[in-house]
Parts: structure tokens; C-alpha cells; sequence
């Protein structure tokens, strides 16, 4: 039985258009035309270019997902660089893409304080999409060719996490970054956050810490 968060809100879902048959080439240009004059998000993989326009509903789930997220990693000691929608664009695999959000943890000591050059540095340690309404572009092949080890995915009531093993995701149960925490922890943190996301941070840390003792 699969976990998922319970609410009786409805959740708009984001607008996407697509394109295909587009070049390399192509795709940079369109980002750079329309990043001037909207704020869409863009994910790209070998001819195929779908263009997001996020939602409330999307932006609210992303940005509790990431207070989530650096809760665990500041109350477990662990080290952070947030690179948020960064993009992360691969030419020699024709695949990029901006996530919801991206983080480098275990490998934050190898790229803080500078420039990401994924032609040289690691893929982040962790990426975070959410896709309410359905997408065109295989996000899981997408972020496995990239070597990203952990992905999490939100639909607006399933938290799916995948670990890289060899070559493609495998579906877990908990996250191999953050074992301590189990589903239920991010549902009920969300449900909490509906009413008051400070009470829910400051209850949510009470939780971990002791938890963690």
C-alpha cells in the first residue's frame, strides 16, 4: 500500500507545452528568448522540449518539500549547496532540465564556492521534481543519464524516491540520503504547513531532534 498525503484541497496543476523534433541548438535559443519575458521552466531530452509554467499548487509543494529538506539536513549535520531551478544542461547527452529543486550534500565539499561545470563536476546529489499534471519527457531515464544518485518525485499526494543503482532508479521506501525519516513524516509536515508553516517547522524539528538523540 502506498502512503499518500491526505487533504481535501484540490491542486491546479501546472500548464506544459511541447515541442519536437528540436535540435540542440534550437532548444538553447528558445531558452534564451523566452527566459526574458516569462518564467517558465525548461526540460529538454534529444529533440523533445516541453515548456512548464509552474502553478501555486506546484510552487507551494516545491518550496515545503525544500524547507523539509533543509530542516533534515541542518538537524543531521550535513553539508548543503541549493542550486533551486538551476539548469542543468548536458550537451554530449542532449538532455537538460531546470527541477523544482537540486542540492549537492554529499558532494557539497567538492563544488562550494563556485560555478557548476557538470562537464567536470558531479551531478547533484539530489533532485527534486514535482509534476502534478502529466509530462511528456521520461524524467526518470532524464536524470539516471545525468547520474544524479537520488530523485524525488511529488504529485500532489505520492512522494515517490528513486536511488541510481547502475544504471537506472529503483523505487525506495525511504531516502538513502535521509534513512530516519519515513513517508508519513513529509505528508504529515505538509498537512501541517496547509495551517501554519512555522508551527510545523518548529514541530517537525522538535520530532527530528529527538529522533536523532
Amino acid at each position: 500500500m502506498i502512503a499518500t498525503i491526505q487533504t481535501q484541497q484540490e491542486f491546479s496543476g501546472e500548464q506544459r507545452i511541447a515541442f519536437h523534433s528540436l535540435d540542440w541548438s534550437a532548444y538553447q535559443q528558445m531558452k534564451i528568448l523566452l527566459n526574458e519575458r516569462t518564467k517558465a521552466r525548461f526540460t529538454y531530452d534529444r529533440g523533445t522540449l516541453e515548456i512548464t509554467m509552474p502553478s501555486q499548487s506546484h510552487e507551494s509543494f516545491a518550496e515545503i518539500i525544500g524547507l523539509f529538506i533543509r530542516i533534515l539536513v541542518v538537524e543531521m549535520g550535513l553539508k548543503l549547496m541549493s542550486l533551486r531551478s538551476t539548469t542543468l544542461d548536458r550537451a554530449d547527452l542532449e538532455r537538460g532540465a531546470e527541477p523544482d529543486n537540486c542540492y549537492y550534500i554529499q558532494n557539497q565539499p567538492k563544488v562550494a564556492g563556485r560555478k557548476i561545470d557538470l562537464a567536470n563536476d558531479p551531478p547533484p546529489d539530489l533532485v527534486v521534481e514535482v509534476d502534478i499534471n502529466h509530462t511528456d519527457i521520461d524524467k526518470n531515464a532524464l536524470y539516471a543519464a545525468m547520474g544524479v544518485p537520488e530523485f524525488w518525485r511529488f504529485d500532489g499526494r505520492t512522494w515517490r524516491i528513486y536511488q541510481l543503482q547502475a544504471s537506472d532508479y529503483v523505487e525506495m521506501e525511504t531516502s538513502p540520503t535521509f534513512p530516519l525519516v519515513e513517508k508519513e513524516k513529509l505528508y504529515q509536515f505538509m498537512a501541517a504547513c496547509e495551517l501554519d508553516e512555522v508551527e510545523a517547522e518548529i514541530e517537525f524539528r522538535s520530532w527530528l531532534r529527538e529522533a536523532i538523540a
